[in-house]
């Protein structure tokens, strides 16, 4: 058997850019020098963002219907289609909901919902058009790849069909969540009746050939080896080797608190801040690392900064999915503007394609007034 390097080999590699190995990824997962592979993402970090400034977001997470045919040990929202807590939101409500996120910022949603059994592909559409109609400028960031994957199945298309029709209809970009942990032996422990592996990467891997772009997440500390954290990272870095489509990378912590899994012991913040540096020294063709301040709060959400992310994530003026499970972390703007400031960096607004939003808005401003010589600002990878 072949040695591997020692810890500070194997970091000096990552901060040179070269890629690690899913051993070598292994083996930091399994050290215990959090400071070491903190500031080696940190180091990685700033090579890929030298810039003064450090971004989020403002948007809101409207979950549509909580009804959905998957059975989640790991879900506290999800309501069976028999259960009488089942809801859809009606369009008024969503819009009353975007009319809120506009007034506070913000020019994204995030929209995504259960598996309904009923929505035809046409559902999906007809509230597409309905909120780009009455809000062009807002983004609709919408529909998880096992939501995706669910369509097909109920309106019996195939999938390139599927997404084409959605962006026509006004879908601007894929959250990456419903992806837990990329192993099927996981996914099969876990849940029942939802998208496995290859098929949630197959939903991302049509969605770039179309000129789209996601994100891509990670849930961990439930069933799951280390080992099997590195095979997620390991299937994300080579689909995006192959599609550049990946906008960022957003790993969090399992909630186990009201779900099937209460028993599960929750992972701390130490294994949230290490597995957040590996992924970033992992995942070497991902330009943007996302903190997860909602399953970790604000000092740990700050600390993740300087342990591989360069975004501090959403406002998230609204979040249900998690907070069902018992978290209830809320940050106000001021608070996230304040946690990048103490750190040194400028506060900057970003859009989900990572564009300065006050730049994309004069971009947007000047285009319209047919200046010349103006670009729009390019998405970055």
């Amino acid at each position: 058997m072949i040695a591997l390097p020692s810890l500070s080999n194997l970091l000096d590699k990552a901060v040179a850019g070269e890629r690690l190995t899913p051993d070598e990824g292994l083996r930091l997962l399994e050290s215990r020098d959090l400071a070491a592979i903190g500031r080696a993402a940190n180091e990685v970090t700033r090579r890929l963002h030298p810039e003064n400034y450090r971004t989020y977001n403002i948007d809101r997470n409207i979950n549509y219907t909580n009804v959905c045919t998957a059975v989640c040990d790991f879900c506290a929202f999800y309501r069976s289609p028999r259960s009488s807590e089942g809801y859809v939101l009606s369009q008024q409500q969503i819009f009353a909901k975007i009319e809120e996120t506009i007034q506070l910022g913000g020019e994204q949603i995030l929209l995504q919902g259960g598996l309904h059994p009923e929505f035809q592909l046409e559902w999906y559409e007809d509230l597409l058009r309905a909120i780009k109609a009455r809000f062009p400028q807002v983004n609709v960031h919408g529909f998880s790849p096992p939501e995706i994957h669910h369509f097909t199945k109920v309106s019996k298309l195939p999938l390139s069909v599927v997404l084409q029709r959605l962006k026509a209809a006004g879908l601007g970009s894929l959250p990456g969540g419903g992806a837990e942990i990329l192993v099927d032996r996981v996914r099969r422990a876990i849940t029942r009746g939802k998208v496995l592996t290859d098929d949630w990467l197959n939903v991302n891997r049509v969605w770039h050939g179309l000129g789209g772009r996601s994100t891509a997440t990670m849930m961990f500390g439930h069933v799951e080896t280390l080992a099997e954290r590195i095979e997620h990272l390991d299937r994300l870095r080579r689909l995006q080797d192959e599609t550049g489509g990946f906008t960022a990378f957003i790993c969090w912590t399992f909630q186990p608190e009201h779900t099937e899994m209460a028993h599960v012991p929750p992972a701390g913040s130490f294994d949230y801040l290490k597995t957040n540096a590996v992924a970033r020294l992992y995942l070497d063709n991902f330009a943007n690392v996302q903190s997860s301040w909602v399953t970790q709060g604000l000092k740990v959400g700050q600390l993740a900064m300087t342990c591989g992310a360069n975004d501090m994530g959403s406002l998230m003026i609204e979040e249900n999915v998690v907070a069902q499970a018992g978290t209830v972390h809320h940050l106000t703007l001021e608070q996230i503007r304040g946690a990048i400031a103490e750190l040194g960096f400028a506060p900057r607004q970003r859009n989900v394609f990572y564009q300065l939003v006050d730049e994309a808005r004069e971009a947007a401003s000047l285009d319209r007034h047919s200046r010349p010589n103006l670009h729009p600002l390019p998405i970055v990878n």
